[in-house]
């Protein structure tokens, strides 16, 4: 890599303020805000509004659209167009 052209790459703490849940991991972003982390070390907080504890995707509570029935249901009240 050439040296001075990246960004600071290390330890930063993830907060999902909607389920009130914190991860560490090592990201370039950067944050005023710091945290005291269970490892006794202080590292750079970003707040989150979705992530993979509080997303409908991965907590298994997405709904599912019933794409084919509302084709047929708009087929049904509008009729099908060009069937002469």
């Amino acid at each position: 890599m050439k040296p001075g052209i990246h960004p600071a790459y290390g330890p930063v703490v993830f907060r999902d303020r909607a389920a009130n849940y914190a991860f560490l991991t090592r990201s370039t972003m950067t944050s005023d805000k710091t945290i005291d982390w269970e490892d006794g070390n202080t590292y750079p907080v970003v707040d989150v509004e979705v992530s993979h504890v509080s997303h409908p995707f991965y907590t298994g509570t997405a709904r599912v659209l019933d794409t084919a029935g509302r084709v047929e249901r708009f087929e049904r009240r509008y009729g099908r167009r060009g069937a002469n």
